[in-house]
């Protein structure tokens, strides 16, 4: 939901974002009831995900967040950065690198940062790439970053 924060763009626009910081999320918790969520939707039932008790005595201290789930959030945090008006279809156009390098432990709250890397044309829209990085409250490096695809198309070509 776009919010005061939120970097609001015309499609046609999107070429001068390139290079360009967009902004961060507000901070959101991470709940067992997600984890738990996510253990069913993908079969990734690892206790160190889905036991607290069991994970307590793990090599974290608790449970904590599959690293596929932050990633999943990220369409969602983007929706509190980047509003782009006068486009018929957004599609995630896929990943480049990726890397979990902390964990997030059930109950912390994360937020998410983005840069626009570059802006291309392809037929019907464009193309952009944007430079992601989730990090924990109080945490001292990132638990994701990650280099995401998306296609805004202005009419019905895809």
């Amino acid at each position: 939901m776009p919010s005061s924060d939120t970097t609001m763009v015309q499609a046609e626009t999107l070429p001068k974002l390139a290079g360009g910081h967009l902004g961060k999320s507000q901070w959101h918790e991470i709940t067992q009831e997600q984890v738990n969520l996510f253990a069913e939707a993908t079969w990734d039932h690892q206790w160190i995900h889905t036991d607290p008790e069991r994970a307590r005595s793990g090599p974290f201290g608790g449970p904590v967040a599959h690293g596929y789930l932050t990633l999943s959030l990220a369409p969602a945090l983007l929706e509190e950065i980047l509003h782009v008006e006068g486009v018929a279809q957004v599609v995630n156009y896929g990943l480049g690198k990726v890397r979990f390098p902390a964990p997030v432990p059930v109950g912390s709250k994360v937020r998410l940062s983005a840069d626009c890397t570059a802006v291309d044309e392809v037929k019907g829209g464009y193309q952009t790439t944007l430079a992601l990085t989730f990090e924990r409250e109080g945490g001292e490096k990132p638990v994701c970053v990650a280099e995401i695809l998306f296609r805004y198309y202005l009419g019905g070509s895809s």
